[in-house]
């Protein structure tokens, strides 16, 4: 699988394909009148002041395979193997912190000082879903089966990233497909503003963000989130890598 891009940041990997994402202000969560907000929700204004690189597409099977050929973990985990352009999925947070200091050191004389592979933030992730939008989804106030693959659409599987439209900032498939881990620890919102937020220092469980293919339409919503213990690996989570400058 190869993607057409000038930045091909992890040959080594197929062409982990990621676009840049500019620092900006947002309001993270969904207004009150939303229909089918969830009461983790709660409004703020955020400001992410370094802009970072997000993978325009979920991690597929062939890329996570690549980076993981050789390690003690499986590397085809997935419910549903060799579709090596489907996203990669049963795969666990904690999984995925091999993968990630795997690809950091396969990728370590490209890489700048003070930069590194991660998981996007929970704060990062939301901010590229709606790419300027406040709507309840990244291209509007409804969504309909052509728009993303979830339950409505009654494929029950996943598809191969890229099958529907992206969003505005050009990434596809933050909308249903596989729910994505994000660094964060699962915890409440503020009520005030934020700067270049992080989750909560302890707690039970990782935020997942996006929905999936056998989620509602609900759970695909900008603000939507969700939440598993770091160790669980369902056929319906994946991720997307994150590029970005670490403290």
């Amino acid at each position: 699988y190869r993607a057409e891009s000038p930045n091909h940041f992890v040959d080594s990997a197929k062409d982990l394909e990621m676009i840049w994402v500019e620092p900006g202000t947002f309001t993270m969560g969904s207004p009150e009148t939303e229909a089918d907000r969830g009461t983790d929700e709660t409004e703020h204004n955020v400001t992410l002041t370094k802009g970072f690189y997000l993978g325009k597409y979920e991690v597929t099977q062939a890329q996570y395979e690549t980076i993981m050929e050789g390690s003690d973990l499986n590397a085809t985990p997935s419910y549903w193997p060799n579709n090596p352009n489907r996203p990669v999925e049963r795969v666990s947070w904690d999984n995925l912190q091999t993968f990630l200091s795997r690809l950091n050191t396969q990728e370590a004389n490209n890489i700048p000082p003070g930069w590194a592979y991660v998981l996007p933030t929970e704060a990062q992730w939301e901010y590229a879903c709606r790419a300027g939008t406040t709507t309840a989804y990244s291209f509007g106030e409804f969504i309909a089966p052509e728009s993303a693959n979830y339950a409505a659409t009654g494929i029950r599987r996943t598809k191969p990233v890229g099958s529907y439209s992206p969003n505005l900032f050009g990434f596809y498939d933050m909308c249903g497909n596989v729910d994505e881990w994000t660094a964060d620890l699962y915890g409440p919102y503020p009520q005030t503003q934020r700067t270049d937020p992080k989750g909560p220092e302890d707690g039970a469980s990782m935020v997942t963000r996006g929905g999936s293919w056998n989620a509602a339409e609900n759970y695909l919503r900008s603000s939507s989130r969700f939440k598993y213990q770091a160790h669980i690996r369902g056929d319906y989570i994946g991720f997307r890598v994150a590029f970005s400058q670490i403290d």
